[in-house]
């Protein structure tokens, strides 16, 4: 089967991960259902030594070939979840064939248009053939195009006798979108010695550097009274909030940072004037600089309460997981050998920090070197998420080309 075939079919699996189930893993049944899909898909390619856990990780080994049983235990991951911010039920995937550089109709009936102006990467595709929705949920390249790639990458290996390697470890993770999955992997029976999480953009992109990231809520303890009686009693909760959130530097916001640059993000706010709630992610790149935003959000605190009054202001800073770069550079073998494969597949591979985070981070932590690799997805948790046949085909090679590298 071809990888983009492979793609096709996994995109009819809704695997929306909860936010709201977050303390539950998987977070959502439909999980469940595709890793089964999964484990038999494995068994019946002859992956024998595969199994699923109770949290629903699908892990499979595949034995080192006669004479390369002293090389290196290469692992390639990628998650069984969707984002929930967009709906990944019922997709319908099609293929636009050749694709000519213009808009695409995804949608007749609904008037849903894939602007070539608006989304000017379409351009790298002209000729290509796009695998897109009918715009009205996401296509689920993220990340089931990274699994899709593993697979085929598989299905070759299992089938050609001729392809040499060392021992092959896959896993196919939970809830990577809402973060929370990753923490049930177990880096100990998968045994690798280093691994690739496959859940990158455009083809070619090899990333190793991630966000420094904290979640930091914000309460505000107000004061409400009648508003007909309110003069110099009154402490607006809601208010006194948009104030804090004033105090922080405006052309730090994701909205106007990109690259290496680092941010406050406001993603929620509620409550009332008794008591709000502002929530908030916190991101940079560069350790000292992510230190200094926490403690500038802890400054703008006290200045506030000591203003308004102790306790009128409560934060609750945690961190969520660390930059792997430096995890990653005492292996960086693992950059040079990916570069290698992507340039004798004919692809100029792009260096590019992550702005977001990934399991790969967190795994590198815990002593699995991780860095992550494209799948030639483009506009990932989006109504017009797509990703070329080629893209998928070329990353399954590039898989084997890595294969083949650290065989050698």
């Amino acid at each position: 089967m071809k990888a983009y075939e492979r793609f096709i079919k996994y995109t009819t699996f809704d695997t929306t991960s909860s936010a709201a189930n977050e303390n539950e893993t998987p977070s959502s049944a439909s999980q469940r259902v595709f890793a089964e899909y999964l484990l038999k898909e494995l068994r019946d390619l002859g992956v024998d030594n595969s199994y699923i856990d109770d949290k629903s990780f699908v892990y499979a080994a595949i034995p080192a070939t006669k004479g390369k049983e002293n090389k290196p235990k290469i692992g390639f991951i990628a998650h069984l979840d969707t984002v929930e911010d967009v709906s990944g039920k019922d997709i319908k995937a099609n293929i636009v064939k050749n694709y000519d550089g213009k808009d695409i109709v995804l949608n007749k009936e609904k008037n849903i248009i894939f602007s070539a102006k608006d989304f000017s990467n379409l351009n790298k595709y002209i000729g290509s053939d796009l695998i897109v929705t009918d715009g009205t949920t996401l296509l689920g390249a993220d990340d089931k195009a990274g699994i899709a790639e593993i697979m085929t990458m598989i299905e070759t290996i299992m089938k050609d006798k001729t392809i040499e390697h060392g021992e092959i470890k896959i896993a196919f993770t939970p809830d990577e979108e809402i973060g929370s999955g990753i923490d049930y992997f177990n880096v100990e029976d998968f045994n690798a010695d280093f691994a690739y999480t496959i859940d990158g953009g455009e083809l070619g992109e090899i990333e190793y550097e991630n966000f420094n990231a904290a979640s930091c809520n914000v309460i505000v303890n107000g004061v409400n009274v009648h508003p007909g009686y309110a003069k110099n009693k009154m402490k607006n909760a809601i208010l006194l909030g948009v104030e804090f959130n004033n105090m922080l530097p405006q052309n730090e916001r994701p909205e106007h940072t990109e690259n290496y640059e680092g941010f406050y993000h406001l993603s929620s706010i509620s409550g009332n004037e008794e008591k709000a709630k502002l929530e908030y992610i916190i991101r940079d790149h560069d350790k000292s600089k992510f230190e200094n935003k926490k403690e500038f959000i802890k400054n703008v605190c006290e200045f506030l309460n000591k203003k308004y009054g102790e306790k009128t202001f409560e934060i609750e800073l945690k961190d969520s997981y660390y930059n792997m770069k430096e995890k990653i550079l005492p292996h960086m073998h693992l950059i040079e050998n990916a570069k290698k494969a992507f340039n004798e597949c004919g692809i100029k591979e792009r260096i590019v920090p992550i702005r977001g985070g990934t399991d790969g981070a967190r795994l590198s932590f815990r002593n699995l070197p991780c860095p992550n690799l494209s799948t030639g997805g483009e506009n990932a948790h989006s109504r017009f998420e797509y990703i070329s046949v080629q893209s998928l085909e070329k990353m399954t090679e590039v898989l084997l080309k890595i294969i083949d590298i650290y065989s050698k």
